[in-house]
Order: C-alpha cells, then structure tokens, then sequence
C-alpha cells in the first residue's frame, strides 16, 4: 500500500479507535448508573429492615430510581452515536470537497506511447512520493517497472490511468497530456490487472463481463480459457453462473486473479498495466497465463510491476524506480551488465531460489 492506501488505513484506524473510546466511556457509564439503582435497593432494604422507611417508601424510591436509569442512558448511547456521525460527515466532507477531474472527451491522440516527463508527485503535503520520473512506454513494447518497495512503481501506472493528476511534470498518451483528458474516457483505453483484486457478490460470468459490457458468452468463455480461468470454473457447482461470493470469498486468490485477468483479456484495450499480475499463482499457471498474455499484448502499449524478475525477463524495456526517481532504465540485457540495482535484484532472486533448509 502507497500514500493514499496508507492515508485511508490510518482514516479507518482513528475512527475506529475513536468507536471504541466512546463504547467503553458509554458502557462505564451505563455501570455506574447500575451501582446507583443496586445502592438504592440496599440502602433502602437496610432502613425498611429498620423501620425507618415504610415498604410503599421503598418501592417509591426503587422506582423513581429505576426511571432516571434509562433516559440518562439512552441519552448516552446517542450522545455516542452523535460524536461518530460527526467524525463520518468529516470524512464524507473531504471526498466532496475533493477537486472534480475534468477533460476533454475527444481524444486526438496519435498511437499509445506512455511518456512521463519529469513528474513528481505527492498523496499529502509532507511526503513526496515521486521526486523527478521520466521515461517513455512504447507501444508494441513492454516496459517493466521495477525497484525497491516504496520507490514509487504503483503510483506511477495509476497517474498514467489518471487516477490522480500529477503535482510537478507532464504525463502524456499518444502526444495528449493526460490530464487534460476526461477521466472516464482515458480509461476505456486501459486494462487493468492489479495485485489488490476487487470482485463483486455476483456470478463468475456477470464478474467477467465487468471487462467489457454487451460481450457474448463465446466472448467470455475464450477469455476465461486464455486466463485458464476454464480449468476451476468447470468445478464450480452451476460452472459460469456460480455466485462467488462478496469479493470473491468463495475463490482462492490464484482463482480471484486469474478472473481479474480474464476481464483485461476481453477488454482487449490498446493500454495495459499489469500489477503483480501473477503474484498469486503458482509456477505452472504463472507460465501458462504469461503465455495468454503473449496474445493480449501484441501491438498494444504495456506497463508490467513485477518483483520477479523471471516475470520481466522477456521485458522489452526495464525503469528502475527507487525513492521516487528513475534510477536505471534499458532492455535487461544491458542493464545486468551494469553493476547497478536490477543486477543486484537479479542476483538475490537466484540467491532465494537456491537457498535449501
């Protein structure tokens, strides 16, 4: 998780911890209020054991007690319950008051080349997640991303999508500045794999279809085997129509990536970013859909995260990204022979893949 990921746990965390202080303030205070009703009774049982009270006395008391007891707590558990509303209007104020994206929704592009030109970028004021990236992902051409975690590889394919706008430089598609396109049409260029994988409490075949509206069922079924989705969907009990369940709960993780991927597969757009596309699959089915892949990415502009490196060995071009600026960049033929970062990487990799117990 990057910046605004981080931005959002920490949200979630404080308003958490602000339910929790309120819950156990209100359930002491519902205590005492108890203690008050259970002294009432003894003290009261203690002087009508005395005579000093009558039994109509007592049970006045008891009562009268008994009706301060639940307006006051009642009053509590709202007063509650208005402190939280107060924190989620915060939160919900900070959304709408966020700055609306817009562009034009002609596009004039010529080709998919991905060009970023001295960005920076920052999800606050205080942390500069990208300092100075430039780099150019042709189309026809895989370029990988790659670099220590924190260098800045995610952010960089979603400023690409526009997912947010750049604070410093200028990100352009086909020669059109990014950010001067509307949000929603730049992303019909895009397919989307990532590693954090978003699925909905629908069928495996409406959750395909997300990839492109109004496919056919032959459409879907030839995605679904190049993504060698096929394979575990012909063992689901009604085969495409299964429920899957709320983000997929029903699925494994290889098998929730493995549909994220069908739907990039139908999609079939000129762009394509790829997040740790395989990082939940084992070596048989990582082969196997790097193979579908092959398919998917002729002719088309395709920027791959990766931490393996065999993932990026056939990698037309490699950026190296670390603390935010473009530490290394060339094919990986010319960057091993460097003795810089991707050669270090490299050799640590072989390292833990030899490594025995």
């Amino acid at each position: 998780m990057e910046g605004l990921d981080k931005e959002i746990e920490n949200a979630e965390k404080q308003a958490l911890n602000v339910e929790i202080k309120l819950g156990i303030t209100v359930n002491i205070a519902s205590m005492i209020l108890k203690l008050g009703i259970g002294t009432t009774a003894l003290v009261g049982g203690l002087l009508f054991a005395g005579g000093e009270i009558t039994i109509l006395t007592f049970f006045l008391f008891l009562m009268l007690v008994s009706r301060f007891y639940d307006p006051m707590e009642i009053t509590l558990r709202n007063f509650a319950a208005i402190i939280m509303t107060g924190i989620q209007c915060e939160r919900l104020n900070e959304i709408l008051d966020h700055e609306v994206q817009q562009g034009e929704q002609k596009l004039t592009n010529k080709g998919f080349d991905i060009v970023f030109d001295h960005v920076s970028f920052s999800y606050d004021d205080d942390t500069e997640v990208l300092k100075d990236v430039s780099f150019t992902a042709k189309q026809g051409e895989v370029t990988a991303l790659i670099g220590p975690s924190g260098g800045g590889k995610t952010t960089v394919s979603k400023l690409a999508a526009r997912f947010w706008d750049a604070k410093g430089g200028t990100i352009r598609l086909g020669g059109m500045d990014v950010s001067a396109i509307d949000p929603e049409t730049l992303c019909s260029l895009f397919s989307f794999v990532f590693q954090d994988v978003t699925l909905f409490n629908n069928t495996v075949r409406e959750n395909i279809l997300i990839g492109k509206k109004g496919a056919t069922d032959e459409e879907i079924k030839r995605a679904a085997k190049m993504a060698r989705c096929d394979e575990f969907i012909s063992r689901l009990p009604n085969g495409y129509d299964t429920m899957i369940g709320e983000n997929g709960s029903e699925l494994s993780g290889g098998e929730r990536q493995r549909i994220s991927i069908a739907r990039a597969l139908l999609k079939d757009a000129p762009v394509i970013l790829l997040d740790e596309a395989t990082a939940s699959l084992d070596v048989e089915n990582e082969t196997a859909i790097q193979q579908a892949l092959s398919e998917l990415i002729k002719n088309k502009t395709v920027l791959i995260i990766a931490h393996r490196m065999r993932t990026i060995a056939d990698a037309d071009h490699v950026v190296v990204l670390k603390d935010g600026v473009t530490a290394e960049e060339g094919s990986p033929a010319e960057l091993i022979r460097k003795n810089g970062i991707f050669k270090h990487m490299t050799e640590q990799q072989l390292i833990s893949q030899n490594w025995k117990m």
